[in-house]
């Protein structure tokens, strides 16, 4: 079993939580559609909250391209969210201009990796997407 299947299957047998080096950090699943696939996939990912939303990061650790999981959402922004024992339909949204500038800056002071991390991805500005209930 892959190391996201684990986490995947950890995650809903224990309400959201995950133990090993992922312990304490708040997880989401995210199910969206591949792009070219068609296939539902579920990867899971750290999240932010921003009122009732829910943010994520594509910093793909730094690399030069965005993970593949983002060019999905952008794709098809329909996606399931799983959070704690919750499951619900929402819509990604890429934050673009003052939106993205008030996320990032926010998420960045709170965990400076993020700022390593844009550092080693230059010039690609890293996506912060928002996960809106639908």
């Amino acid at each position: 079993m892959d190391f996201n299947q684990s986490v995947i299957t950890e995650f809903r047998a224990n309400g959201g939580r995950v133990g090993g080096p992922l312990e304490g950090i708040d997880l989401v699943l995210v199910t969206h559609t591949g792009a070219r696939t068609g296939r539902a996939l579920t990867t899971p990912l750290g999240y932010f909250t921003d009122g009732d939303d829910l943010v994520v990061i594509a910093a793909n650790q730094g690399s030069a391209t965005h993970p593949s999981w983002y060019h999905n959402l952008v794709a098809t922004p329909s996606v399931t969210v799983e959070v704690g024992a919750e499951r619900y339909d929402a819509v990604a949204h890429v934050a673009t201009g003052a939106e993205r500038s008030r996320l990032w800056s926010t998420i960045s002071a709170d965990k400076p990796f993020f700022t390593d991390f844009a550092a080693k991805a230059a010039p690609r500005e890293i996506p912060v997407i928002i996960l809106r209930r639908a």
